[in-house]
């Protein structure tokens, strides 16, 4: 597919983050919300119409609950993360990846939420058996690269659709190791060619969302948030233990839609628990206690998958309407 170095707004972008933190991701938030509100309320009104809840479109997996970066701006840098180790059970990994095989699910799959990914020492044959069991599935995976290196990522490409490194710094430099992956695959490029490989650079001290009112550098108790939010209509969020949360926001693992120790995944993805959110925040996060002084917006992944998903619903509806009407034509 391709190598690509990503830099968010270049020079530019990395000093308005560095020297106007907030004013920066105010404005970047208030633009997205204002651009993307249209899409999410129509995705979210067709989700809620439908007569059964449609697929999620990305499935997030975390099979270890540790990260080895100190990113300012995470519950779950490794100065601030509070929860007791955990690492998922064998069993019920490989249970989980038979359940969405079985219920037919071919959207967005990672093994990743508020963790770094490497630091799961079964994590290529995780991702081995993922591929095997969900050839349709798009298999991407996010890491910070800290113990990353060239062998680590060819044994990985063969199982991924996307490898994304964020290179995580303050100098706005690729670490030695990035680096040397870079420029690796970029005179390698035969080897990558059933995969995109994208490296982006991030400022380890930016202020982004608050991630549910509890990002270290960005708290926000008072301030209610009034926009939806598209989480629950498009993710199911597994935490190491088998529970699903709402979003990668809970880090601490306060909310619990259902337990994949005890039920299906399907039959999880429209728990009662589920419901109640879903109509909760239709509109507005302001009416649901967790959500209610989050700010948190997706990068883009989401909204493409939710314009996707439309786009298909609309060409799908186009096509029975054809139908119809050649068939009323012939009587």
């Amino acid at each position: 597919m391709s190598v690509r170095y990503h830099n968010f707004g270049g020079v530019i972008g990395w000093n308005l983050q560095k020297l106007f933190p907030s004013l920066s991701a105010g404005s970047y938030l208030k633009l997205q919300f204002i651009t993307r509100r249209k899409l999410q309320k129509e995705y979210i009104e067709y989700f809620m119409s439908s007569d059964e809840p449609p697929y999620p479109l990305v499935v997030n997996l975390e099979t270890i609950n540790r990260c080895n970066s100190n990113c300012a701006f995470c519950t779950a840098n490794k100065y601030a993360e509070k929860r007791p180790y955990c690492r998922m059970d064998d069993g019920l990994f490989y249970r989980i990846i038979d359940q969405l095989a079985e219920w037919g699910y071919k959207g967005h799959l990672t093994l990743y939420g508020n963790n770094e990914p490497w630091l799961d020492t079964r994590i290529v044959e995780f991702h081995k058996y993922c591929r095997e069991k969900l050839p349709e599935c798009f298999i991407f995976m996010s890491t910070n690269g800290l113990i990353l290196d060239v062998d680590k990522v060819k044994s990985i490409i063969p199982y991924v659709d996307q490898l994304i490194i964020n290179n995580y710094c303050e100098d706005m430099k690729l670490h030695e190791n990035v680096k040397e992956i870079y420029d690796y695959a970029r005179s390698h490029k035969k080897e990558f060619k059933d995969v995109e490989l994208l490296i982006q650079m991030r400022y380890a001290k930016a202020v982004l969302t608050n991630r549910a009112g509890s990002a270290p550098n960005k708290v926000n108790t008072k301030k209610v948030i009034n926009e939806t939010c598209l989480m629950p209509y498009t993710d199911i969020f597994i935490f190491p233990t088998g529970k699903m949360g709402i979003c990668c926001c809970d880090n601490y693992e306060v909310t619990n839609l259902a337990d994949l120790n005890q039920v299906h995944i399907k039959d999880a993805w429209n728990s009662l628990e589920y419901q109640k959110i879903r109509k909760a925040i239709r509109t507005s996060r302001a009416d649901y206690g967790f959500c209610k002084y989050c700010d948190f917006i997706d990068a883009g992944l989401r909204m493409d998958a939710v314009d996707d998903t439309l786009r298909h619903r609309d060409a799908h509806h186009g096509a029975r309407q054809n139908l119809f009407r050649k068939a009323r034509a012939k009587k």
